[in-house]
């Protein structure tokens, strides 16, 4: 069977988007990191040939974080098939704005606090 999640081809990609992350990232993964919030995230976590910002296993549950390279028609189509490819795997994907992140980080943390919960009880 095919290795789906962090492959080694992806490796030097994964480290490179870890050293460049933008403003939003930072501030979302000082939240998430080290269990903050409770829930072990992955920061630039391969998944097929995709890499996704945000990765919590427990969930199955990808964060992507939306700046300026997503406004373009071309960067929606992309993004389009990649969430259908990650959903295809049975993993939700949440998307939060950069500029939400840095303007209203709090909002973003109740509202991933109300996800978990949410998935929690179902479980």
């Amino acid at each position: 069977m095919e290795k789906i999640f962090n492959r080694k081809e992806n490796k030097f990609l994964r480290k490179k988007l870890r050293q460049e992350m933008p403003k939003g990232e930072i501030l979302l993964w000082q939240r998430l990191n080290n269990k903050k919030m409770g829930y072990k995230f992955r920061r630039q976590y391969s998944i097929g040939s995709y890499v996704v910002d945000f990765y919590c296993p427990q969930f199955k549950l990808v964060i992507e974080i939306d700046g300026g390279t997503h406004i373009s028609k071309q960067a929606a189509v992309y993004d389009k098939q990649r969430q259908e490819y990650l959903e295809s795997l049975g993993l939700i994907v949440k998307r939060y704005s950069s500029q939400l992140i840095a303007n209203n980080l709090d909002e973003v943390l109740i509202d991933l606090n109300s996800f978990y919960q949410g998935l929690e009880k179902k479980n």
